[in-house]
This record gives structure tokens, sequence and C-alpha cells, in this order.
């Protein structure tokens, strides 16, 4: 009976560890925390790469996907449109460090090009002290041919380029600027 017991044990273990292997070389290289609720079976395919999709036909939606880095190009493009409107930015040395977390960033086309970029940022002085935290957000609508790679980019660009707006007017971000 005792034998019975502990090789049940052991076979739980085993089924267990398993289960874990096989969850790890599905999420394997996923940049994201992962932590579903059902399996992967029960939901379909992950394609990470995915940063917009075509929904005009609901039988047939057509992705956009990406071999770029979304958070470079966010970055990029945040610390490009920041510089215009004056912000000072450098490599090192730095009275502020900011540094973020994409929540969001996914174009949606029915009729209509639908985008939105959602980011949590950290605002930090010199010392590493948060003096600073908040969730900015992009959002960019425009109408265009069907399924178009110029489209999706303009969209996507807008995106961040109203997301930098939103930080630059957000009373608290502005105010950790000057307070470093």
């Amino acid at each position: 009976m005792g034998h019975r017991i502990l090789a049940g044990g052991f076979f739980a273990c085993l089924l267990l560890s398993g289960a874990a292997f096989a969850r790890d070389d599905v999420l394997q290289n996923v940049p994201l925390k992962w932590s579903p609720t059902s399996t992967l079976a029960e939901i379909g395919p992950l394609d990470v790469s995915g940063v917009a999709e075509n929904q005009e036909k609901t039988d047939h939606v057509r992705p956009v996907t990406t071999s770029s880095d979304v958070a470079a190009f966010l970055v990029d493009h945040l610390k490009e449109t920041l510089q215009h409107a004056g912000v000072t930015i450098v490599d090192g040395g730095a009275d502020v460090t900011i540094t973020g977390e994409i929540r969001q960033f996914f174009v949606t086309e029915t009729s209509m090009y639908r985008g939105e970029v959602s980011v949590l940022l950290h605002v930090k002085n010199s010392a590493g002290k948060e003096i600073w935290t908040g969730v900015i957000g992009g959002a960019a609508e425009r109408f265009g041919r069907s399924y178009r790679l110029d489209n999706y980019q303009e969209t996507m660009s807008d995106m961040v380029l109203h997301a930098a707006y939103n930080l630059l007017a957000s009373p608290g971000f502005r105010e950790a600027l000057q307070k470093r």
C-alpha cells in the first residue's frame, strides 16, 4: 500500500514536470511574462510578431507582423519627438532616466485603421529615486485603402506621436522634469 502511494506521487511529479517542460517549450523566447489561465491549445497559436490585423472580413482575419524590434521603434521615435519638443536627450549622465514597459501596441483595420499604444513609464532622478510613474497612451485613426502597409505605418507613427504629446501634456511628468 505504501508503495502505491509513493509510486502515485512519483507519477504525479512526472506529469507535472512534463507539463511544465511543454509550457516552457511553447513560451520559449517570449519577451513577456506569460501567465496563462488556459492552455495554448484551447486559445490557439500565439504570434508575438503581430502588430496589426485586418478584420474587414470576420471569417478571414489577415495579420500584419514585423521582424523589427517594436520596443526600439517606440523608444527611438518617442525620443526623437521629445527632442523636437525641446527635451534634451543624452546617452549618459542624465538628470533623469526614463524607462518603460509597453502595455499595448496594435492596429486593427476594419473600415478604418485604429491603433493604440500604451506604455507604463518610470522617471528616476540621477540618484535613482523614482520621481514619477504613469501610463501614457496614444491613439490614431485614419482612413485608407484595404490592407496597405503605408496606412499601418502611418497609424503606428501617429500613435507614437500622440503618446509623446500626452506625455508632454502630463502635469506629473512636467513636474518631475522640473524637480530632478
